[in-house]
């Protein structure tokens, strides 16, 4: 049994997520630049899903003092992250967006391949208290796994998947194991719908930034 909704367990996310994810390192280096470009003297930051708090390291490095909220279901991620994270000033928190509530607390959230694994209505939760969380001006950062707008497109993208993960290291079977998850575990939407849900839930200004096969960052601004 994992302990956690990735597809590999805490002890080996960080081995393994290049493997599995293509262009994964991309994802925090866009969140980083984006964050520069507009919040560049952020006082508090949220990083939920924080996983193994890899994100949160690399900040620390490009901001310099923030204060750091990691927040993830799993305790395991968290356990490595605090060992990542030893004698920085960071609190720590056993839960996922949709269960968070720190209102106007918050100049960036970030949110890096966590809410894919939610249904509709746990989506819009997490994206609401997200929103909730941020103070007025505050940036919403998310990547996650998406749907194309045809079945095709989608097919296509999964078999593009399955051959970057075998190209990565990965054996056939464990990359089909972890295609197999799209629309059973990994639960994607649109772009479209992606944007639409960031307006809908209140923000001023909504935007894919980057996309790449099945994977694609957004962000909002409250």
């Amino acid at each position: 049994m994992r302990d956690n909704k990735t597809s590999q367990a805490a002890a080996e996310y960080d081995a393994n997520v290049h493997k599995t994810i293509p262009r994964y390192h991309l994802f925090h280096e866009e969140t980083l630049d984006l964050a520069r470009a507009i919040v560049p003297k952020p006082q508090a930051w949220l990083d939920t899903g924080c996983g193994t708090g890899t994100l949160i390291l690399k900040a620390i490095e490009h901001f310099g003092p923030v204060q750091f909220v990691a927040a993830d279901p799993s305790g395991a991620m968290l356990q490595f992250a605090a060992e990542k994270l030893v004698n920085r000033d960071i609190t720590f928190i056993s839960a996922g967006s949709e269960d968070l509530d720190y209102s106007d607390s918050f100049d960036i959230i970030t949110a890096i391949m966590a809410h894919h694994y939610l249904d509709a209505a746990g989506r819009r939760q997490a994206t609401r208290n997200c929103f909730t969380m941020l103070k007025q001006g505050g940036l919403y950062i998310t990547f996650e796994t998406i749907r194309a707008a045809s079945e095709t497109g989608t097919q296509t993208g999964l078999k593009r998947w399955r051959n970057a993960q075998i190209a990565n290291g990965k054996d056939p079977e464990a990359a089909d194991r972890h295609v197999s998850r799209y629309g059973s575990e990994l639960l994607p939407i649109t772009l479209t719908e992606h944007v639409q849900l960031l307006e809908e839930t209140g923000f001023s200004v909504a935007e894919v930034f980057w996309v790449s096969g099945l994977q694609a960052g957004f962000y909002g601004i409250k």
